[in-house]
């Protein structure tokens, strides 16, 4: 089995305070992993330093991502060789409509991995597939980045990103903040649509009730810059009933 992601004594700080560390993780191709963990333990910074994002500073670890350095790379070098990441607070682009954002993104990938762009009608035939996954209006096709949508349908939008772009390693920051139940439920099984042995994603999440529809392979709870624990889909499941003291004070 391929390693996706290889993370080795990951440190990282922003403004001078260090946030992450000393990560070890890796994830293998088709798995599925969940991380939990209380507020400001350093989730989404893992996440965020993963896609590159220059404000946080990497002052000591390696990460490799399909076997490449992935600390050496631009976050368009990131995301073009297969690192997706789904935000927490997708952001609205106005006057930019999904159908033409996507098809320079996808189109974009393509020329970088030298393969040929799609016609416009292999676009439209793609984009109407990758919406019916997530159970999208074809209307939102015409409208402006997540524009004027609820929450439920920006993080809907996110998972229709990552099904066209089709990433080898998709990183999902708390996918389900401020879903209700049945936009929980498309999110989720558009997620698990998605999954295939060639690819891998990362959940990271405070709460129980999406791993009841993303069943994970391994979960790690990161506490204070650490993972602490890591353990099967049952781990999830214990945090729920009994919280973290438990874990932090072991």
């Amino acid at each position: 089995m391929e390693n996706m992601l290889e993370i080795k004594d990951l440190h990282a700080c922003i403004n001078g305070k260090e946030i992450l560390k000393g990560i070890n993780l890796t994830v293998g191709a088709g798995e599925v992993h969940a991380i939990m963990g209380p507020n400001g333990s350093g989730k989404s910074t893992l996440a965020t330093v993963l896609a590159g994002k220059e404000n946080y500073e990497v002052t000591r670890g390696e990460v490799f991502f399909r076997g490449k350095n992935l600390l050496e790379m631009s976050p368009e070098e990131r995301s073009w060789a297969g690192l997706f990441l789904g935000f927490q607070y997708p952001v609205e682009i106005p006057g930019v409509t999904n159908v033409n954002f996507m098809k320079a993104a996808v189109n974009e990938h393509r020329r970088q991995n030298q393969m040929p762009e799609l016609s416009a009608a292999e676009y439209l035939k793609l984009m109407r597939e990758k919406m019916a996954v997530v159970e999208m209006d074809p209307a939102f096709s015409s409208r402006g980045v997540n524009v004027g949508f609820s929450g439920g349908e920006k993080k809907r939008n996110e998972i229709f990103q990552m099904a066209m772009l089709d990433p080898k390693l998709a990183i999902l920051d708390e996918t389900d903040s401020g879903l209700d139940v049945d936009a929980l439920r498309i999110v989720a099984n558009g997620v698990n649509k998605l999954k295939n042995p060639d690819n891998a994603i990362i959940v990271i999440t405070h709460y129980q009730r999406l791993l009841d529809y993303i069943i994970p392979d391994i979960v790690h709870v990161l506490y204070k810059g650490r993972i602490i624990k890591t353990a099967g889909k049952e781990l999830a499941r214990e945090v729920e009933t009994r919280g973290y003291d438990w874990l932090i004070n072991q």
